[in-house]
């Protein structure tokens, strides 16, 4: 996949960041090579591969239980807040 100035441009806008102009091509060439990877590692061949819990054979992740271990504290955190209703947090509208 290549991308061009304006996807980046796109990309840039979306994610909320302010780019030199000078940092465009360099962004342009980094994430099409980034992209195209991505691209060759979806082609692996991995039919008949089962997914891996651990990367070392004969591990598995150590989880903790899950347990509660903490008192349930809303109400005397809505206490603080400007305006609750029906137990949720009542927010000025920001987006038309």
């Amino acid at each position: 996949m290549s991308l061009n100035r304006n996807d980046i441009e796109n990309i840039a806008r979306l994610a909320r960041l302010e780019l030199a102009e000078a940092e465009i091509p360099v962004y342009v060439d980094s994430l099409t090579r980034i992209f195209d990877f991505v691209g060759e590692l979806d082609r692996a061949p991995t039919e008949g591969i089962a997914p891996m819990a651990h990367p070392l054979p004969g591990l598995a992740q150590r989880l903790r239980a899950d347990e509660v271990t903490e008192a349930d504290a809303h109400e005397r955190y809505q206490r603080n807040a400007p305006r609750v209703e029906a137990g949720l947090y009542l927010v000025p509208k920001v987006i038309e």
